[in-house]
């Protein structure tokens, strides 16, 4: 199954032209890493891997685990089918930041708790090891359907409690009140910034309460000044890597589809910025995936 993008949840815009062809592999990775953040079920153009292709060109590249994330109910029940049906595959369940506000909107009250209800469900089954992606997004929601977003970033932290998942959280524009209901409700054991978009200053946070960054392709974009930033901030036990896929591609493939197996792009540059080896900066990721998903054969 595929998904049509979620015009919501990311920059695609459907009056664009793109180019849709998928990149070339790069060179593998000499150690493999977790891509802790991709939508398998997430068509992106009419050239598109089917998941048994990307997981193939992935573990081929040294990606060889997968974090699959729900943003709705749809896609959570998918993800908790394909950690099941995959060994490489553990999935992450939630409505996203623009998911609650709009099924609020268009449907009340009592659709949104049957939405979190079965997030609520899914949660506890033993291949979900992340509740995400949640958060907050001043960039797309309105300004009426804040006070649903932080509602529903709330109820997503108790659940990540209750069930001991880690907390995945998708932060646009919103960085200071993200960490502002994080320190209100209480932090689970374990929270990923994912798609890291802060600075200095967010990163500087992280790091003293031990949360985790998660970095996309946009560390490699020209104008991501800040994202470098924290990146160096950070020490390399709290950071991860992920795509976002098949979003937010790696240059020099910037608006192209995205999949796991151009990591090694993200990687590389992480390691540049950071003055380290990329075979050490990939045990960390590797180490760091597993310390907060656990493993992947269980």
């Amino acid at each position: 199954m595929t998904r049509e993008p979620l015009r919501n949840r990311s920059d695609w815009d459907p009056n664009k032209k793109r180019e849709l062809d998928l990149p070339p592999a790069p060179e593998p990775l000499p150690i493999a890493v977790v891509d802790s953040h991709c939508h398998l079920d997430i068509k992106d153009g009419d050239e598109y891997l089917d998941v048994t292709d990307a997981l193939t060109m992935a573990a081929e590249a040294g990606i060889d685990r997968i974090m699959q994330i729900g943003v709705d109910v749809e896609s959570s029940r998918w993800s908790v089918e394909a950690a099941h049906q995959y060994l490489n595959v553990l999935a992450t369940v939630a409505l996203h930041p623009n998911e609650a506000p709009r099924i609020f909107a268009e449907h009340g009250r009592e659709a949104l708790d049957a939405a979190i209800a079965e997030i609520d469900r899914l949660a506890a089954d033993p291949r979900v090891r992340g509740i995400g992606e949640t958060g907050l997004d001043f960039f797309r929601t309105e300004a009426e359907g804040l006070a649903v977003q932080e509602e529903s970033f709330r109820r997503h932290i108790a659940i990540a409690k209750k069930h001991h998942k880690a907390l995945v959280i998708h932060d646009r524009d919103a960085h200071e009140d993200v960490v502002r209901v994080l320190l209100d409700e209480g932090a689970p054991d374990k929270v990923v910034f994912h798609c890291f978009s802060g600075d200095h200053w967010l990163a500087s946070v992280a790091k003293e309460h031990g949360w985790y960054c998660s970095f996309s392709g946009t560390v490699t974009f020209k104008n991501s000044h800040g994202v470098r930033a924290g990146l160096a901030v950070l020490p390399p036990e709290l950071i991860l890597v992920e795509t976002d896929a098949p979003f937010l591609t790696p240059m020099p493939y910037r608006g192209r589809p995205n999949a796991s197996y151009l990591i090694p792009l993200t990687v590389r540059h992480m390691a540049e910025v950071r003055g380290m080896a990329v075979e050490t900066l990939c045990e960390a990721i590797s180490a760091n995936s597993e310390a907060v998903f656990g493993s992947f054969s269980s």
